[in-house]
């Protein structure tokens, strides 16, 4: 049956949605049949892979039970790789939802038949940046929670909030066997004295949640989604292909997936030597 991993993080702009299409697309460069199901109705998971927003195209009616969830599937440009597209309505479905019964099992219930049928490995759903009904869904659905986090001053209050949200939704009886699989530093940059900072804070508060892959900060992984590719493909060669791609063997690890021979996978750089910073404010 397909692991479910929801990549969320209530605040926007931290590398949410760019982590959950590059790491969709390396593990999809692993041989593993990856869907990835856009719930943001902004729809950047959907661009980024080079997707339409089809009125209608998304999971907004699968979630109010109108519709089969798996007839809003397509396949992408990318080998092993599908997306269920986003597209405005999902602004209703927020609203909707709680005033339908047993609103937080809705998505949980429409990805049943297709985690049934097994024919993915692996569900990453990208959540929309806040805490409200479309991410409690996701919560209530998944195996797992993937949290992208920023290296930044507020890096503690953003995952403390998920994990807070995770909890609830675990310990409420709607998804008992949720758990975190991980936290990714995402916009890292080692020559700084706060990126650092906020690692080992991070890293002193969550042991061993944290993923050893840190997400660096280019020009590259920031141009890719407007080319509607995954780094991999939009700069195969360069530092964030080979660093997602590193992410997605990690994260196969943590869920003791099957071995696949990888297609193509980029070799990691070795790290750079650490640079003294001076005059920087902390």
């Amino acid at each position: 049956m397909s692991h479910v991993i929801a990549v969320a993080n209530q605040k926007g702009g931290v590398g949410k949605t760019t982590t959950a299409i590059n790491l969709a697309a390396g593990l999809a460069a692993q041989g593993r049949s990856v869907l990835v199901v856009d719930l943001d109705p902004q729809g950047n998971a959907t661009s980024g892979l080079g997707g339409a927003k089809l009125e209608g195209g998304s999971a907004y009616g699968a979630l109010l039970g109108q519709e089969e969830l798996s007839g809003k599937i397509r396949a992408t440009d990318f080998k092993n790789l599908y997306v269920v597209p986003s597209e405005l309505d999902l602004c209703g479905a927020e609203i909707e939802l709680p005033q339908v019964e047993k609103h937080l099992q809705r998505l949980r219930q429409a990805l049943g038949p297709i985690r049934a049928a097994d024919n993915y490995e692996l569900v990453i759903i990208d959540c929309p940046p806040s805490l409200g009904s479309l991410t409690l869904n996701a919560f209530a659905a998944a195996d797992s929670v993937l949290v992208p986090l920023q290296c930044e001053y507020f890096a503690l209050e953003g995952i403390s909030m998920v994990n807070r949200l995770l909890a609830q939704v675990r310990d409420s009886g709607e998804n008992p066997s949720l758990r975190l699989l991980g936290i990714v530093m995402t916009m890292f940059d080692g020559r700084t004295r706060l990126s650092q900072q906020v690692l080992e804070e991070v890293r002193a508060h969550f042991p061993g949640a944290i993923f050893e892959t840190t997400i660096p900060r280019t020009t590259r992984l920031a141009e890719a989604p407007s080319h509607g590719k995954p780094i991999r493909q939009y700069d195969p060669h360069g530092v964030g292909a080979a660093t997602y791609d590193v992410l997605a063997q990690e994260v196969a690890d943590r869920l003791r997936l099957s071995e696949y021979a990888p297609a193509n996978v980029v070799e990691a750089p070795a790290p750079e030597p650490p640079v003294a910073v001076t005059g920087e404010g902390a």
